[in-house]
This record gives structure tokens, C-alpha cells and sequence, in this order.
């Protein structure tokens, strides 16, 4: 989950903006329900179909807009890391659900955040980025933006995230995708300038619109397996 999930986004937000890198991420739902679908061995009902094709088909506007864009390469292999990171992400979390954790839940957290930070830190070790620290061009906003992914994005946040996959079901959880990506396109337009174009306002509709699907679905089957016949 961190390397691959994390280690995706942080890559390709080199190059690719973070309006589109939220937009990519929100197909962490899609990624559950198809490798959930996968492991259960069941087909899923029609709806859960459609709305899987609907939201990779919005995955492939924002990939085709950017392959016709005449962007620098980099922003398309960065949008497709980011893709694979999502898949990581997912595929992590639903294996979470079984895996044994300490009953603790913050040394469980610790400890995936430990590993998961040793991991980063090797692969930028064997990636030579070790070379282009400079130390003395870190500024202020800069260590206030860390110090606010420490506390809310890593203590608060990813804590919570763990704790909800033991206590409810994967799709209630991802249902934190309906709101990144419009916060995170909003903030990248108001703060970073980003553009905020029609092609991604169309493909941020068509991502979430198949996540509502999707996940609407599979909360309406659950509650009629748990009702007495």
C-alpha cells in the first residue's frame, strides 16, 4: 500500500498536476470491486458491470486527453503509475482485511508505517535521490505542508483508514473517493494554478458517477443478504 500506493502519487506528482492525480486515485473503488469480483470467483450483477466499464472508460479519457495533448511524455508514464499505484492501493487493503494484525491498532499502524517508510526510503536510496537533497532549500511552507501529512494525512487519517477496513465493509470505505478528487481539483485550481479544464470536469463525472454506481450496488446486495427470509 505505501510503496506502490504512496510511492506512486509522490513519482508522477513530478510532472502530472494534482487535480489529475486525484482523479486517478478515485479509481481505488473500481480496483476493489473488480479484484474482489476476481477472488470471490462471482459475476457481478449488472450494474456493478456497467459501472466498472463506465469508470475505466473515464480512466481512459484522461489518459487519451493527455496522449492528445502534446504533453511531455513524462505526464502520461506518470498518470499510468499512478493508475498502477491505485491497484496496489486496493489490492493492500482488501488483504489487509484478513492479514494478522497486533490487537492494538496504533502499533498495527506503526508498524505498516514503519515498513512501508523503510521501503520508500531504500528505493530512493537505490534511485540516487539522496544526491539532490539540499537541506538549506527547504522553507518554512515547506515544512508546515510535511508536518501537516505527518499529523493529519499519516496519524490521523491513515490510522482511521485501517481501523475502518476491520470495521466495515471495503466499499463503505472507499467512499472517500467521492470527495478527493473534487477537493484536490479544487485546491489545485485555487492554490497551485492548475488548470482546471472541461476534459477533467467530464472525467472526474464519469470516474465518480461509476464509483456511486458501484458501490450504491454492493451496499443494496449486502442489505438483502443480512434480511431474515
Amino acid at each position: 500500500m505505501l510503496l506502490g500506493g504512496h510511492g506512486a502519487v509522490i513519482w508522477a506528482e513530478q510532472w502530472v498536476a494534482s487535480g489529475l492525480v486525484s482523479l486517478l486515485v478515485a479509481t481505488v473503488p473500481l480496483w476493489m470491486a473488480l479484484i474482489g469480483w476476481i477472488r470471490d470467483g462471482s459475476k457481478p450483477n449488472a450494474r456493478v458491470a456497467g459501472g466498472l466499464a463506465l469508470g475505466f472508460a473515464g480512466v481512459a479519457l484522461l489518459i487519451g486527453r493527455i496522449e492528445t495533448s502534446g504533453e511531455n511524455s513524462s505526464v502520461l508514464v506518470g498518470a499510468i503509475v499512478v493508475v498502477v499505484g491505485a491497484f496496489l492501493w486496493a489490492n493492500g487493503s482488501l488483504y489487509s482485511r484478513s492479514a494478522h494484525f497486533p490487537l492494538s491498532q496504533l502499533l498495527a499502524t506503526a508498524m505498516e508505517m514503519i515498513a512501508g517508510g523503510a521501503l520508500l526510503l531504500l528505493t530512493s536510496l537505490a534511485l540516487g535521490e539522496y544526491a539532490t537533497i539540499r537541506f538549506d532549500q527547504v522553507s518554512e511552507r515547506s515544512m508546515f505542508s510535511w508536518l501537516y501529512l505527518v499529523i493529519f494525512g499519516s496519524l490521523i487519517a491513515f490510522t482511521s483508514y485501517i481501523w475502518l477496513l476491520k470495521a466495515t465493509t471495503p466499499t463503505r470505505v472507499s467512499t472517500y473517493a467521492y470527495v478527493n478528487p473534487i477537493v484536490a481539483l479544487f485546491l489545485g485550481w485555487a492554490l497551485a494554478n492548475e488548470q482546471l479544464t472541461i476534459q477533467n470536469i467530464a472525467a472526474a463525472t464519469v470516474i465518480l458517477t461509476s464509483v456511486v454506481i458501484i458501490t450504491a450496488s454492493q451496499t443494496q446486495d449486502k442489505t438483502k443478504q443480512t434480511k431474515p427470509s
